[in-house]
């Protein structure tokens, strides 16, 4: 029979409910539901829904729970996928949800967890792949109609680093078709949506990335960029993105588009989660790990802002330009010496390096552009066959200048401790334009894929609800300075706190 105190919890639960009865129908109910309360208190807790609120925790408060028993990493796991399955109608950011893989991993995890074997900050972490970069068993898609089924027979490296570190491979996002334009909703899958506004494009091919960062889905993704598809993305959706020196993360399973553009890096939700999926990418540990500067004061450093390098397009809107001002402005705040400095011309290693990129994405794809148009898209195709033209005596020219940019950039480097500039000239532009042609989209970024210096996106203002973002441009393999100049400006102000709307 019932415990002491059940009858109190039955008398009240019997008046909230209204219900009239005799006594004898009473005494029948209290003798049906004290049988359930009696069995019930012996059956063990179970584990309930996963809570809804997880997946908005970064990633050290995540790991501070998972190491301390607070959380597992089957909870954090089951708890990402259930938002996933929520919002994600909403952002088409994921290809594939890798459910069952991703709760197996996390229950070795745990038990490693458990045992005292600890990988590293992202141990039990759940991590999205952008559909580039190969996962074993995974199709690579690129989002070509041709690779619908080009299963990946083993992971690319990047992917090894993040299961060595212990995360959690949880699905496959969203690109452009062959990391080239776009969003065209004639590709293999729709469109990823921006979360700020569903009716504008996301800025670049690692688009998945970005929604699924800014959409809450999880702390961190891992995208590619060769003219700016890691940090366009996180300029329009408010994320940040982190470009790395030129060859420090390897491409190794990763799709080229231009081998000597290509970069791999993070597009997280804080500048300290990209510093923490940066290590893991590039094989860093203890002393070598870029976060291990973040903490540190900026006052003493120097700071070259690049503002006529966008400040006179007639393109620039003016929200995005006292954005910036401000910015800067909020960085000598906290103790950086700021001066103005002259950049190279943009739009001159604008189209040095389109060139280079054309030429070298249309050699990579000429053979199977004849054999098998049919495996691309009909946008995709024409920019692939961009570079059909251009001669080598052209292309010779087109790194003659990107040579000279990055000595440029090197020199302003040697008298500045980093470079600080706008990402994108407007905010995320309306969608509805791409659907008809390919456009192009002004930004600020295509110069540093070809002088291979490490860039930090982020944002720094909004307009219309939409954000704007800035670059911190560092020395080569320094991506630790410009963590740590964009690390103080995110505690410094809220803008990377900042989440849009969560879709109904």
């Amino acid at each position: 029979m019932a415990e002491d105190g059940f009858e109190g919890r039955f008398e009240a639960a019997l008046k909230e409910a209204g219900l009239a009865l005799s006594q004898t129908e009473k005494a029948s109910l209290f003798k049906l539901v004290g049988w359930m309360h009696d069995g019930l208190s012996t059956l063990p807790a179970g584990e309930g829904e996963p809570d809804p609120g997880l997946p908005d925790l970064s990633i050290i408060e995540l790991g501070a729970r998972l190491r301390s028993g607070r959380l597992t990493a089957k909870e954090l796991t089951a708890a990402t996928l259930a938002r996933i399955a929520r919002r994600d109608p909403a952002f088409l950011s994921f290809y594939q949800v890798l459910s069952e893989s991703a709760l197996a991993a996390a229950a070795r995890a745990d038990e490693e967890l458990a045992s005292g074997v600890d990988r590293g900050p992202l141990h039990g972490i759940p991590i999205a792949i952008k559909d580039l970069i190969d996962v074993a068993g995974v199709p690579t898609t690129a989002n070509a109609p041709g690779r619908a089924k080009a299963v990946a027979a083993r992971d690319a490296l990047v992917v090894e680093r993040l299961r060595m570190a212990g995360a959690i491979i949880i699905g496959k996002l969203a690109t452009y078709e062959w990391a080239t334009v776009g969003p065209d909703k004639n590709g293999l899958f729709p469109p990823a949506k921006n979360p700020w506004n569903l009716n504008h494009i996301t800025g670049g091919s690692s688009s998945g990335c970005a929604a699924a960062v800014a959409g809450g889905l999880v702390r961190s993704a891992v995208g590619t960029d060769t003219g700016g598809s890691v940090r366009g993305p996180s300029f329009y959706c408010g994320t940040v993105g982190l470009k790395p020196t030129f060859g420090t993360v390897p491409t190794d399973g990763v799709l080229a588009l231009a081998p000597s553009l290509d970069h791999v890096g993070p597009i997280s939700a804080s500048v300290a989660e990209a510093a923490l999926t940066f290590d893991a990418l590039a094989g860093r540990v203890g002393q070598q790990t870029v976060s291990i500067r973040r903490d540190e004061p900026l006052t003493g450093l120097r700071l070259g802002y690049a503002r006529d390098w966008f400040v006179r397009d007639p393109q620039a809107m003016p929200e995005v330009i006292a954005a910036m001002d401000a910015a800067v402005s909020v960085l000598s705040g906290l103790g950086m010496t700021v001066s103005e400095i002259d950049m190279p011309d943009y739009p001159r290693i604008e189209v040095a390096v389109a060139a280079i990129l054309h030429a070298e994405s249309f050699r990579l794809h000429a053979e199977a552009l004849r054999r098998t148009p049919e495996a691309y898209g009909r946008r995709t195709f024409l920019s692939l066959a961009g570079g059909l033209t251009i001669s080598e005596t052209e292309l010779d020219a087109a790194r003659a200048e990107g040579r000279r940019f990055r000595a440029a950039i090197d020199a302003l480097l040697d008298r500045h401790d980093v470079i600080v500039t706008v990402g994108a000239l407007t905010t995320a532009l309306p969608a509805a334009p791409f659907e008809k042609e390919a456009v192009w989209t002004p930004m600020r970024t295509i110069g540093f894929n070809v002088s291979g210096h490490p860039v930090l996106a982020l944002p720094v203002g909004f307009h219309d609800g939409l954000p704007i973002g800035m670059q911190i441009i560092g020395r080569h393999d320094d991506e630790a300075r410009i963590v740590q100049v964009g690390h103080a400006f995110e505690l410094a102000t809220d803008f990377s706190l900042q989440r849009p709307p969560i879709p109904a």
